[in-house]
């Protein structure tokens, strides 16, 4: 089966949502989009743009024109801009965005942010934001050049534009420092993550919290001030933020950049430093970092679009759930489940493991209390919704059961035919195998259409992605029950077909292979690993290979032995031999101390080093990067996975691949696939076929 892998930027995920024509709006759809009335001598206008009141070309015409109807009405003394529906302004129309950077076109194109702020700080009367839900990035701006902003307790506010590669590019640079301080505004720009609205009030940018109806508290507020007070008029106290900037990795530049915008601040009049914005603004959007982190914006909304799948696919309700197994998957899994207010038992086969995966439950609840991401009360709460058994007694009224034992066909073929005699006919029976065969498991049962796949990733209850692997005879409402219940755990769950490691690990173990053959040639563990996490992947394959668990490796190898003839690494071999299996033995590619902490050991290139010649990292990054690339590419000519898109998400939501980069399918499109093609024939392998095709 042969699928199409185009090859330009945002082919796959873009086309799957389709950008709005940037049209003139008419004056009936403008009034639409915002509407301005008078509440006794208050004006107010209200954003009106579902879902999120993103800040369109319309919106910020419409915007201009309210302002100047109301600052014109004697009968106004102030004005209070609020968001219709659930939020303030989560943000500026990204899709406005992927269009100049389409057409590669310059700031011209965009949006007039500048006219239609300035138009507003000018304003003769004072202007209130009101803000509830989301003020981010466009938003925040927005609200910014307001000359007082009030919000409800619950809202929260931030400028996150680094996250799709930007900075703030409508002032956020220089208003956020005259307002929160440089050192706030700093941190808030480059790292991207909302502070709470107590945390905003505390820090200067807004003015007033509002219990109860924000409105009414709004215009209440507007009653008690008599003029005007513009952001850009405020002082701005220079401040030393290379704190900030040790903190950030070196490779995603757009952090770095929104450094250097916040820092004109400090040492340019308003004016300049609104121009150094924009222009820092306009290199960021036109880079490869910001294509690959737009790419990465959408892949993920768009694999809940399933190529077969209606969306009015009908989907069984999920109110009770169960976990096979009390170890490190199956208490996450169970964790995951509990905090999204899922009923779930557990069982294991003895007391003493069931013990250990209730305390390590309950240690990791503890961490989060201790952290402050959970009260206590609602820690114990999530406690109470895992019960804990040895036997069966109960799982005939699970929604659903998912088996998390040991990777071995025969013990998996095992529990499902148990659980064929046990669960009820609309119960789903999932397995969390992470290689295995989901057809052969299926067949011990007698409804192979209600069996599927749902791999999730270690730790469960943390890690993001559920790879959601479909059999022959899964029925379609499975699937999308399954879909339904990623989202509901608030996972990113992607549907792959079924075949050996399905899409991840099928492509991880090339990668692997590579990272073993260059330490048995001459390169040190921590150099392979060095290159990697220096090339942007969020741990090297050799730590992985140890926190994972060397044995977990070999007993792979064991079930799916390499074809007679193939070239091995014999690293693994080797380490699990000498009882090395990583972290959990203290050593493995590294020697580890009591807290886990790795060495370099000396004694691992004497066990498994053959030869000593010098590797560069540029070859270290080409294998391990190619080899995953070429693997991906043979996945998708398999059908394995049906897009591109589909891998890219996988490696950034499970394998921690750099966001920046785009995924490994997407880096392909940027590096180019001849050059990556030639290289794979260089290194000896077998180029997939797309490659061959592409060059």
């Amino acid at each position: 089966m042969t699928l199409d892998w185009t090859t330009s930027f945002l082919s796959d995920a873009f086309i799957l949502r389709p950008l709005r024509k940037s049209v003139k709006l008419e004056k009936s759809a403008m009034e639409t989009l915002v509407t301005y009335s008078v509440r006794d001598d208050v004006g107010v206008i209200t954003i009106d743009n579902p879902p999120v009141n993103a800040l369109s070309s319309g919106v910020l015409e419409g915007l201009r024109t309210a302002l100047d109807a109301l600052e014109k009405r004697a009968d106004a003394r102030a004005i209070v801009v609020i968001g219709g529906g659930r939020t303030f302004v989560a943000g500026a129309d990204i899709n406005q965005f992927v269009e100049v950077i389409r057409s590669g076109v310059g700031r011209g194109t965009m949006p007039a942010f500048h006219p239609v702020l300035d138009a507003i700080e000018d304003c003769a009367k004072p202007v209130i934001m009101a803000i509830h839900g989301t003020a981010l990035g466009g938003g925040l701006e927005l609200a910014m050049a307001g000359h007082y902003r009030v919000a409800a307790p619950d809202a929260q506010v931030g400028q996150p534009e680094v996250k799709i590669g930007l900075i703030p590019g409508a002032g956020g640079t220089q208003r956020l420092p005259r307002l929160a301080g440089v050192a706030k505004a700093a941190e808030m720009c480059a790292f991207g993550e909302p502070v709470s609205a107590k945390e905003a009030l505390a820090a200067g940018i807004v003015d007033s919290l509002i219990d109860g109806d924000l409105l009414e508290g709004a215009i209440a507020f507007a009653r008690t001030v008599d003029r005007p007070r513009r952001t850009r008029d405020l002082p701005v106290t220079p401040a030393d933020i290379s704190g900030v900037r040790k903190k950030l990795r070196r490779n995603p530049t757009a952090p770095h950049s929104a450094l250097d915008a916040v820092e004109g601040a400090m040492t340019l009049p308003f004016t300049e430093g609104i121009r150094k914005e924009a222009e820092i603004f306009e290199q960021c959007m036109h880079s490869d970092q910001c294509k690959a982190l737009i790419h990465a914006f959408f892949a993920e909304r768009a694999v809940g679009k399933i190529p077969d799948l209606s969306k009015d696919t009908p989907v069984y309700p999920i109110r009770q759930a169960a976990v096979i197994g009390a170890g490190t998957m199956g208490g996450g899994i169970a964790m995951a489940l509990a905090n999204a207010g899922i009923p779930v038992r557990i069982k294991d086969a003895e007391q003493s493991a069931l013990d250990r995966g209730l305390a390590t439950i309950r240690k990791n609840y503890e961490r989060s209390v201790k952290s402050g991401r959970l009260t206590a009360a609602a820690a114990e709460e999530r406690i109470a919704r895992i019960s804990p058994q040895l036997g069966w007694e109960g799982f005939e009224q699970a929604d659903i059961i998912i088996e998390a034992v040991f990777e071995s066909m025969a013990l998996k073929k095992q529990v499902f035919a148990q659980l064929d005699k046990i669960a009820r006919r609309e119960c789903i029976l999932a397995s969390n195998t992470s290689t295995l065969d989901i057809d052969a498991i299926a067949a011990v049962t007698s409804r192979p259409e209600m069996v599927i796949g749902t791999h999730f990733f270690s730790p469960a209850n943390v890690m993001r992605l559920v790879e959601i692997v479909r059999g022959k005879a899964t029925e379609k409402p499975v699937i999308a029950t399954a879909m339904a219940l990623a989202k509901t755990l608030k996972k990113v769950g992607v549907v792959v077909r079924n075949g050996f490691g399905f899409v991840g690990n099928r492509m991880v173990f090339p990668y692997m292979n590579e990272a073993q053959f260059l330490v048995e040639e001459g390169a040190t563990p921590e150099q392979v690993d060095r290159a990697l996490t220096d090339f942007g992947m969020a741990m090297g394959p050799l730590a992985m290979a140890d926190m994972s668990g060397i044995d977990v490796f070999w007993r792979i190898l064991q079930e799916f032995p390499a074809p007679p003839g193939s070239k091995q690494p014999e690293a693994v071999d080797k380490l699990y031999a000498a009882g090395r299996y990583g972290q959990k033995t203290g050593a493995g590619f590294y020697i580890y101390d009591e807290n886990r902490k790795p060495a370099p050991d000396p004694a691992v290139l004497a066990l498994i080093q053959k030869a000593h010649r010098a590797i560069s990292d540029e070859e270290i990054v080409e294998r391990c990067i190619y080899a995953l690339i070429n693997e991906g590419a043979k996945v998708l000519e398999e059908g394995i996975a049906s897009r591109a898109v589909d891998i890219d998400v996988i490696y950034l939501t499970g394998y921690g691949f750099p966001a920046y980069r785009g995924g490994p399918m997407f880096y392909a499109d940027m590096v180019g696939l001849k050059k990556i093609h030639d290289r794979v024939v260089e290194f000896g392998w077998t180029p997939a076929g797309l490659l061959t095709a592409a060059k």
